[in-house]
């Protein structure tokens, strides 16, 4: 059965706004929804309103009851991974269990400057990736109280080394690729995960989508993706895309 998400990205709405659209993307049988870990709009106007991520997991975490929540996806060299593991527990567990703790190394490197953060080459982000998840993997596991489950990671990865690290770490991997490069590096996945003795099949493969489901999902799920994300923004989010994957979901599966 393939899974279908929603990235509400927060820019340019009122919180409001943002509410509406998680607790009706639920109402409509969302299997999971995400919000991103940015400081200002994507595109060229960064002058839009915006939100912060953790805080408004938190609060999806109450607002919400059903669908799993999360970023897509938290950017490493933000938060010490050891607090960010403290607050997946917390959200974890004000949700009852329904939190997916998502991992990036980052790619917007004004963005990190302006608040401050160093912006390392991509080498040197991916090596700040492993790190933090071990250090997060660690944390998890002595926290009082634990996790009520353990927390599925998600790692978006698409270069060699970051694909050796979601083989190690992730429940879920995410990437931008579609179509053959999809598949060739869904393919380098598995040969790490064989490399480490781990089974491939428990890696879930996750991809945003856009257009008909009827004529791409078939294509998606031979590829072997287990969870499609669409993405909506605001000020008004449209979910009418939403309702074509959730019916194509529901008529195939």
């Amino acid at each position: 059965m393939v899974r279908v998400a929603i990235q509400l990205a927060p820019e340019r709405a009122d919180y409001d706004a943002i509410r509406r659209a998680a607790s009706e993307a639920e109402a409509l049988g969302v299997d999971a929804i995400f919000n991103w870990d940015h400081f200002y709009p994507l595109g060229r106007d960064r002058t839009g309103k915006h939100f912060e991520c953790w805080t408004m997991l938190g609060a999806w975490a109450e607002s919400t009851r059903r669908a799993e929540i999360g970023a897509m996806v938290s950017c490493v060299s933000y938060r010490n991974p050891d607090l960010l593991a403290d607050m997946a527990r917390t959200v974890d567990h004000i949700s009852g269990g329904r939190l997916i703790l998502g991992i990036g190394a980052g790619f917007r490197e004004w963005e990190a400057t302006e608040y401050g953060y160093e912006f390392g080459s991509p080498a040197a982000r991916v090596r700040e990736m492993g790190e933090a998840l071990g250090r997060i993997e660690s944390r998890l596991a002595v926290l009082n109280p634990p996790p009520t489950r353990r927390i599925p990671i998600l790692v978006a990865a698409d270069g060699p080394r970051a694909l050796r690290l979601a083989a190690r770490h992730a429940d879920i991997w995410h990437t931008f690729a579609d179509g053959e490069a999809f598949s060739r590096k869904s393919e380098q996945l598995d040969e790490h995960c064989r490399e480490i003795g781990r089974d491939p099949a428990g890696i879930e493969r996750s991809s945003f989508v856009a257009g008909d489901p009827w004529v791409v999902g078939a294509e998606l799920r031979r590829r072997g993706i287990g969870m499609v994300t669409v993405i909506a923004g605001g000020p008004r989010y449209d979910l009418g895309e939403l309702r074509r994957w959730l019916a194509w979901r529901d008529e195939t599966t």
